[in-house]
């Protein structure tokens, strides 16, 4: 009697118990319910995000041999400061030669001036000569008709106005095309002399050229110049990432980008400082394509023993400058994106043309004024008498 007492009171703690878990994983279910309602399913999250950014390659506009390097890796430069610098011997010796040939055109108009002023002081003597001729046949022709004087003489005079009016022709031809060179324009602004400024314009922009400026701020990357290297134009020098301009590639799964939208607000975890910090972005944009369709050697998924794998498409992520600013980040850098998908206004593709220009810089712009100057002068020289 005392065991059977004893089972029943085990029995119901039992029951209790099971009772007790069935409404724990109940309520478990129900909080989930809620949680994916409420939060879980109006976000989306990928740890497969990187920190993008430009990579400014620096390069020479003319040919020369480095002399000086003044900036190295990781260091910071600011932009229009002068990072790498030629040796401007063959520039300076350029710049000689183009003055010389400026100098040589604008006196080559001269000259061509002046022999078209020569040319009609001749056309002027072949008229006179002409008139000389006509009038001593008029005076011949009376006489020869009393046999004064002789056929002969007669003769001579008209073959001497025949002459007298080819010289002219002629001369008249030299006039034509003399005038023909210079006809329109000063002796300054020939198109031979605008020719020679040019070449001069040209031949200055290359001996400042010859100091090579970092086009925008940022820290020095992938130096590969050496001193004393002979570079051509175009070689790649150094890079120069700006990280003040960076933002997130979040890679989400294609079966994840079908609540994605433009302007959406996310928030960035980069592993380099844990979630001690939290950056505050959005989404800007979703890429073309996935990274498989843009790789050097695309796949060929029309085979036989073709297996599915789910693709993966580039969504960039804008980074809060003030937070960025704050707590800086690398190229490359590792993070955890969660996009907040409740906000459904924006498309799905963006619809607003970038801005023109997206990036710009003024450093490698010209003083050419002071080059014009130049030209102005050495043609004023060569055009005083």
């Amino acid at each position: 009697m005392s065991i059977e007492n004893n089972q029943v009171p085990n029995k119901g703690k039992r029951r209790a118990v099971l009772a007790g878990i069935t409404v724990a994983f109940i309520a478990a279910g129900v909080a989930y319910g809620v949680y994916y309602t409420l939060v879980a399913s109006k976000r989306v999250e990928t740890d497969n995000a990187y920190v993008g950014g430009n990579l400014v390659n620096v390069s020479s506009q003319v040919t020369g041999s480095v002399v000086e390097i003044r900036a190295d890796e990781t260091q910071l430069v600011k932009a229009g400061e002068e990072i790498v610098r030629l040796d401007p011997s063959d520039a300076e010796v350029n710049l000689a030669q183009a003055e010389a040939r400026l100098g040589t055109a604008v006196r080559q108009q001269r000259e061509r001036y002046s022999n078209v002023e020569q040319l009609n002081a001749v056309v002027e003597q072949r008229r006179v000569t002409l008139k000389a001729a006509q009038d001593d046949l008029a005076r011949r022709l009376p006489l020869a008709a009393g046999n004064v004087v002789s056929g002969e003489d007669v003769a001579h005079a008209r073959r001497a106005v025949q002459d007298a009016k080819a010289a002219l022709d002629v001369a008249l031809k030299q006039v034509a095309a003399a005038r023909v060179a210079v006809a329109g324009v000063a002796p300054s602004e020939h198109p031979a002399v605008l020719a020679a400024k040019a070449d001069y314009l040209s031949a200055w922009l290359a001996a400042r050229r010859n100091a090579i400026v970092a086009p925008v701020s940022g820290y020095v990357a992938k130096r590969s110049v050496q001193v004393g290297s002979r570079i051509a134009p175009g070689a790649p020098l150094l890079s120069i990432v700006p990280l003040d301009q960076l933002w997130i590639d979040a890679n989400f799964k294609e079966s994840e980008l079908r609540d994605i939208r433009v302007g959406q607000p996310a928030t960035i975890e980069a592993d380099i400082y844990g979630s001690k910090v939290v950056y505050h972005g959005k989404v800007v944009g979703l890429a073309a394509g996935t990274g498989s369709a843009f790789s050097l050697l695309p796949a060929q998924n029309a085979t036989g023993n073709w297996i599915k794998v789910v693709q993966r498409v580039p969504v960039r992520i804008s980074l809060d400058p003030k937070e960025l600013a704050q707590h800086p980040l690398r190229v490359g850098l590792s993070a955890t994106v969660d996009v907040d998908i409740s906000k459904q206004e924006g498309g799905a593709l963006g619809t607003v043309a970038a801005p023109s220009p997206t990036y710009t810089t003024n450093v490698l712009n010209q003083p050419l004024q002071q080059a014009q100057a130049a030209t102005d002068a050495i043609v004023a020289k060569n055009m005083a008498n």
